[in-house]
């Protein structure tokens, strides 16, 4: 409850939750002693694909026995999800002592949450000097409030397309801007590039970087990765090739996450990351809501032998990903579907393929989704499209056969209600 009072009174400090713009956050990390210029950071930037990678890290150097500070956005369940210090998410105590001293050292400035949440965290992280720091990007990145360091160990880019588009100017909602907004701002040290859709987004990239006078390693050129038949993962880069498990994680995309993590470690050599340690991290990878099976708890048991699978992509790369998974399994697929407002609902829905049936719902305790039943009515070219108003009406209602598999998607906030109703 003490942690909820000092979350809203946070949230009321700026009347935008979104506010681009780097002028309040270094004011109040000034206050504070600059505690980001303490850090040793790998960045993580990207529309696609930041939370997973991350993941792959602190998997891979935990076997390292390297402890990691972990900065993500947003949280799926919790808060304090955002908040990882020495391997460990905060408890609630913690994580309210470190918002009451943030809060008295902005002395009631005004301040958007994220702001405020990121200058907690590097203050929190810069008491563990020695660990690495995982820190996601938000919306963009040149004026994200994360674009505080002054150096880092490396960047990395994950996929990128299009979405966040209603941020943007009218006559700049594209792709090559928002490569622009992600990438021109990066520090010189590695910069790694992760497998993207298209050579022309790999071109746009590279023209955004190409003063930058970091080493850059870009898939497909500098690292890659093939799938065997026979049940391993060739990997390959500069540093030689290495035969690796099938990770633990679902999706070609994951795999694609998991060697740009491996690129990015291995070219860091002051972390003396083993063959060993990459073997042992990638088979204990932890992902919420990133197709996640849930395989036990009250939503679980309304589905019996059925499979029951929850994701966030919320943005038409993400659609394509996903479905390229689906594609692979031989077997009817329902989809359960709640979104934002300001997503393109149609081009999200229009990568999903061979669809058994397609349910929207209403997504709980979110003023700025969509509602299930408007939703219905804009995807209506699904012939067999269903509204129901919540997340077990929806399950109940499908017909499953015997090895059919049911999937709910369309928005992180979403997922952490069918994560917390479960």
């Amino acid at each position: 409850m003490k942690l909820q009072k000092i979350v809203n009174r946070l949230q009321k400090l700026h009347p935008k939750e979104i506010d681009l713009s780097l002028n309040r956050i270094k004011k109040l990390c000034k206050t504070l002693g600059n505690p980001q210029d303490k850090l040793k950071a790998i960045s993580v930037v990207g529309t696609n694909g930041k939370y997973s990678t991350i993941q792959a890290l602190f998997a891979i150097l935990k076997e390292t026995n390297i402890m990691c500070n972990i900065y993500t956005s947003p949280h799926i369940k919790r808060i304090n999800e955002r908040f990882v210090f020495n391997n460990e998410e905060l408890n609630d105590d913690d994580l309210v002592v470190l918002f009451e001293e943030i809060e008295e050292a902005n002395n009631n400035e005004p301040i958007t949450f994220f702001e405020i949440l990121t200058a907690a965290y590097f203050y929190n992280a810069s008491k563990y000097p020695e660990n690495i720091n995982l820190i996601e990007t938000g919306l963009f990145h040149r004026f994200d409030a994360t674009n505080m360091l002054k150096d880092n160990l490396a960047s990395i880019v994950t996929s990128i397309g299009l979405d966040h588009l209603d941020w943007l100017p009218e006559n700049e909602k594209t792709t090559k801007k928002i490569i622009f907004e992600k990438t021109s701002n990066l520090l010189n040290s590695n910069i790694i590039i992760a497998k993207q859709s298209s050579s022309e987004i790999v071109n746009e990239i590279k023209n955004s970087i190409i003063k930058n006078s970091s080493k850059k390693y870009f898939f497909n050129e500098d690292y890659n990765y093939l799938l065997k038949e026979n049940g391993f993962i060739y990997y390959e880069d500069k540093n030689g090739g290495i035969k690796l498990p099938i990770p633990n994680v679902k999706g070609q995309f994951q795999l694609d996450n998991i060697s740009t993590a491996i690129a990015t470690l291995r070219s860091i050599d002051q972390l003396k990351v083993s063959e060993k340690h990459i073997k042992n991290g990638i088979t204990k990878i932890k992902s919420i809501a990133r197709l996640q099976e849930i395989d036990s708890g009250k939503l679980k048991e309304l589905v019996k032998n059925n499979k029951l699978l929850v994701d966030g992509s919320h943005n038409p790369l993400g659609a394509k990903v996903l479905n390229e998974y689906l594609e692979s399994l031989n077997c009817d697929k329902h989809i359960i579907l709640g979104m934002m407002g300001n997503k393109n609902h149609n081009e999200y829905m229009s990568y999903f393929k061979n669809i058994a049936s397609l349910t929207t719902i209403d997504i709980p305790n979110q003023p700025n989704s969509i509602k299930g039943k408007v939703l219905k009515n804009k995807l209506n070219s699904f012939e067999n499209v269903k509204y129901k108003e919540g997340i077990i009406d929806a399950i109940k209602s499908i017909p499953v056969k015997e090895n059919d598999i049911i999937l709910i998607t369309g928005s992180l906030y979403l997922a952490g209600e069918v994560l917390n109703l479960n």
